[in-house]
């Protein structure tokens, strides 16, 4: 079984010509500090960075404090905003420079977790396939824990959320060939860790 099996992909479609028209007003809304423009972005794009943001740290708690960031900090953020991407890629791109602290914070939970030796496993029928699941998930997230921070991005938006690699340089701020090598290097460091892991 391939470790990065284990990973859901998530489709993300491009905006209408009409939800281009709303992002823009919505945008000017945000500039100008409405506080009712900032409820109505979170309603729509809470989702895809809570996703995203689980995705990337490996840690519910840290997610959540990720996307809490992303949200507080999204009146000034949106003044940056030139509508090159659309704004759930601004979103996102705002999670990744929000990201490093709270990833340290998951990583050091995980450890913790990991020697105590409480990480609660889900109820299931199959109990034997679940607990190698979640044995391989957590072996996935302490491997890209080991990961440079700019390589787990790029791993996460292109692998897990299967996003394509210029969308993915888009939010991370790098030339598209950036990107691609970034993954490329992620996936070997990845399946070396993986496999001394699942060979202990």
């Amino acid at each position: 079984m391939r470790a990065l099996d284990l990973l859901a992909p998530l489709f993300f479609s491009r905006p209408t010509a009409s939800a281009a028209g709303h992002e823009e007003e919505l945008v000017e809304r945000l500039r100008r500090g409405e506080s009712a423009a900032i409820a109505e972005v979170y309603d729509e794009h809470y989702a895809t960075v809570r996703a995203f943001a689980r995705r990337l740290t490996g840690d519910d708690a840290a997610a959540e404090d990720l996307v809490h960031d992303v949200f507080v900090s999204l009146p000034s953020a949106a003044l940056r905003f030139r509508g090159d991407s659309s704004l759930k890629t601004f979103l996102v791109s705002i999670a990744v420079n929000h990201a490093r602290h709270h990833l340290r914070a998951a990583a050091r939970r995980r450890a913790a977790l990991e020697k105590l030796g409480h990480e609660p496993l889900p109820d299931a029928p199959n109990p034997e396939r679940d607990v190698s699941r979640a044995a391989l998930a957590r072996a996935l997230d302490r491997a890209l824990d080991q990961l440079p921070m700019p390589q787990r991005v790029a791993f996460v938006l292109c692998e897990v959320e299967e996003r394509s690699a210029r969308e993915a340089a888009e939010i991370m701020g790098v030339p598209e060939a950036t990107a691609r090598t970034r993954v490329f290097h992620a996936k070997q460091k990845l399946r070396a860790l993986l496999d001394e892991e699942m060979s202990r």
